[in-house]
């Protein structure tokens, strides 16, 4: 207990406290942690509004929101823990991977605040930051590695094996759509909105899930990878017709919708099931974990859930406030960075893409 502990103190034996910054996609998000796990401040400003009448993230206007919304959520964050500058011991902030001019919006003010401040800066992996997010509210004495995580957001779809925050390796990921942006088109199709996850989760309640067989598609015995275009191609020709992309929608009672929906639904998330539990028995580790924006969906997390319960499998569900992209997740891993000496210089590049780090890295 106490050698956990050590390793989030500072030289004068204080908890190391960090800002966190995260602008990889549409969510604006500036927190401060104390030790990796107490949450000081964390605000949010989601731009659903923005991108609504779109039916997805325009990165031009992402990046816009974000110069408009960043001063004052870091204002905010700084106000919401009760600190000052000289009480902050580094500034992190998502360097990779994300919309480009998004990452750089982020990563310029990380910059400024480091250099002003004189505070170490560290740049954080967004995706291992999503996958080691569950441990936030479990504290330094029980930690959950290592552990098998289940990383689904808009963007990203991926397994991976966490020995520790600093020892992450990529089992699998999406070779086309990621799993948020199937939900995404798949709401978009139906006429629901945008975002897709959240509306098309409320739709599925009242539909019947196997009233339609959508594709599952496994990519053969041993693959850990993800495919969901072909599910996203099965529900728009049927409701436009086999090779047919409009018109099909008006001929749909309210109840046709809520049935392809939650057909839809029970396939992806039958897939992302079967596929965690698939990389359970490669590891051999008897924990799992969830991060990610569509983690926040409840029929994930009940059907993993129940997976889990009947193989004897640990599970932690990431709280719902830090499943969609926060800057706690990227406080809490540039915490254990920091402790751990690695730092970037005010030379840090962001990276639209994980930059050689798919199946192993920082």
């Amino acid at each position: 207990m106490t050698e956990v502990t050590a390793c989030w103190m500072s030289e004068g034996g204080r908890e190391l406290t960090v800002l966190g910054i995260e602008t990889s996609c549409d969510e604006t998000s500036v927190a401060v942690l104390t030790g990796a796990h107490r949450v000081r401040s964390n605000v949010v400003a989601t731009q659903f509004d923005v991108h609504a009448k779109y039916g997805g993230v325009v990165p031009e206007l992402a990046s816009r929101a974000h110069i408009e919304n960043l001063d004052g959520a870091i204002q905010e964050a700084m106000a919401g823990a009760g600190v000052g500058r000289d009480e902050i011991d580094a500034v992190a902030v998502t360097a990779r991977p994300g919309l480009m001019g998004c990452l750089l919006i982020g990563l310029t003010a990380a910059k400024t605040l480091a250099l002003a401040w004189a505070k170490p800066l560290i740049g954080v992996n967004h995706v291992h930051a999503h996958a080691c997010s569950a441990a936030i509210d479990l504290g330094p004495a029980a930690p959950p590695w290592p552990a098998v995580a289940l990383v689904v957001s808009g963007g990203h779809t991926s397994l991976m094996l966490v020995r520790g925050p600093l020892d992450i390796e990529t089992l699998g990921t999406t070779i086309d759509d990621a799993a948020g942006e199937a939900f995404d088109k798949v709401a978009s199709i139906l006429g629901l909105g945008f975002p897709g996850g959240p509306v098309v989760e409320k739709v599925a309640a009242s539909g019947n899930p196997r009233a339609y067989d959508f594709p599952r598609t496994m990519l053969g015995d041993e693959s850990l990878d993800f495919s969901f275009s072909g599910i996203k191609t099965a529900v728009l020709y049927r409701v436009h017709g086999p090779g047919k992309t409009a018109g099909g929608l008006a001929r749909m009672s309210s109840q046709d919708v809520a049935d392809v929906a939650a057909s839809f639904q029970s396939a992806a998330v039958g897939v992302l099931v079967a596929k965690t539990l698939r990389a359970v028995e490669r590891t051999g580790t008897r924990t799992v974990v969830i991060g990610g924006g569509v983690a926040a969906n409840r029929y994930l997390r009940e059907s993993l859930a129940a997976a889990c319960q009947k193989r004897g499998v640990t599970l932690h569900l990431t709280p719902m406030c830090y499943c969609t992209d926060n800057g706690a997740m990227i406080a809490a891993l540039g915490t254990h960075l920091l402790a751990a000496g690695r730092m970037d210089s005010l030379a840090l590049e962001a990276q639209a893409a994980g930059a050689g780090e798919e199946r192993r890295g920082k």
